[in-house]
């Protein structure tokens, strides 16, 4: 898993979703955690220099780990068949994550089979807080409903999977689809209807709110 995590780091950044030095991964194995540590380039990750950390968030091994690791911690204990997050700066996302949700569980209209459920579904918009405040962490955790991947609100995506491939699958295809909502801009788009979102859900299960949508 953690040669799968330097990969995925590379593919990422040579995708444009991780400029700089932002962004950060991480890996269930057992009770233990392997993220990326602070400030790290996924670009340029190795198997030695990892942050690793307990079931709790205490740091045991490696460098400094992510500001952001109370987010990945909480994403794991809220599904225990998740295995990796991928949190990204990528841009059209985090455009998105500057806009009003789309609905309360969210932030993303059903635009496609792909993102709807065959990779993602449906995707809620966290309040603000400043990277690595805990209290963002809670309140992921502390949400009612199921969900694969979150916008955190003026920052960026964070999604689960129970793989790295799944979660890195799943935060490209949070990305194109933002894109997408973006380019459409004020025109009104055809969204799947309620029967193809159900026919969709039966089929891959993945989790999507059938409520209405904000006003």
């Amino acid at each position: 898993m953690s040669a799968e995590l330097v990969k995925a780091g590379a593919h990422l950044a040579a995708l444009g979703l991780s400029p700089g030095s932002s962004g950060n991964l991480s890996v269930r194995q057992g009770d233990r955690l392997l993220i990326t540590p602070t400030g790290a380039d996924l670009a340029a990750l190795d198997l030695e220099g990892l942050s690793v950390l307990d079931e709790h968030g205490t740091h045991v091994a490696g460098p400094m780990p992510s500001k952001e690791f109370p987010l990945h911690l909480a994403l794991y204990r809220r599904d225990p068949a998740a295995k990796a997050v991928v949190h990204l700066h990528s841009r059209h996302a985090a455009a998105v994550a500057c806009l009003p949700p789309w609905s309360p569980r969210s932030a993303i209209p059903p635009l496609t089979p792909y993102f709807v459920v065959m990779r993602v579904g449906q995707t809620p918009l966290i309040g603000y807080a400043a990277p690595g405040d805990p209290a963002q962490a809670g309140e992921l955790e502390r949400l009612d409903f199921p969900f694969r991947a979150a916008l955190l609100q003026n920052h960026g995506p964070i999604v689960t999977g129970s793989s790295m491939r799944a979660a890195v699958d799943a935060a490209v295809e949070v990305e194109e689809v933002c894109a997408l909502l973006l380019l459409l801009g004020d025109r009104e788009p055809r969204f799947l209807a309620d029967a193809e979102i159900r026919e969709l859900t039966g089929k891959y299960g993945t989790p999507w709110d059938m409520g209405a949508r904000l006003a």
